[in-house]
């Protein structure tokens, strides 16, 4: 498999490491939105989202929150965007899971929101698809 993200984090490519442990690793990225925009990946690989294992994720999560904190207070940031994307329509690049640690600052916000209205009719169904969907995979949450 070629993956740039097993590569960094088995030390095989270069980036410039902010935190590591064991199991996980945090990066600047090359392509960032602002200075000081960061990768957090666990060392693992697994494709996205749905393929990491809920325990995994929980702590890749909680060492994104402390990450956060520390650049937003390194970088005197205003605020920050957690992001991850999931799919090639969604924007992901590279298929590792990872989150994005963006800092921000006022007036910066050039990424402006995408919105939609729906009509009385559409609600309605697309919130039945998804609780169908629920409903049929439930046992997997209480499992």
């Amino acid at each position: 498999m070629d993956c740039i993200f097993c590569d960094i984090a088995s030390k095989t490519a270069e980036a410039e490491i902010v935190f590591e442990n064991d199991k996980y690793i945090a990066f600047l990225d090359i392509n960032p939105i602002n200075y000081g925009h960061t990768v957090v990946i666990p060392k693992t690989h697994y494709d996205n989202f749905l393929t990491i294992p809920s325990e995994e994720l929980a702590e890749l999560t909680k060492i994104t929150q402390y990450l956060a904190g520390a650049v937003k207070r390194a970088l005197k940031a205003d605020g920050f965007n957690i992001v991850s994307n999931n799919g090639l329509s969604a924007g992901q690049s590279v298929f590792h899971f990872h989150y994005h640690i963006i800092p921000r600052y006022e007036n910066d916000f050039f990424m402006k929101p995408r919105t939609l209205e729906y009509n009385d009719m559409e609600i309605p169904s697309y919130a039945e698809k998804i609780k169908e969907a629920v409903s049929k995979y439930e046992g997997l949450l209480n499992g």
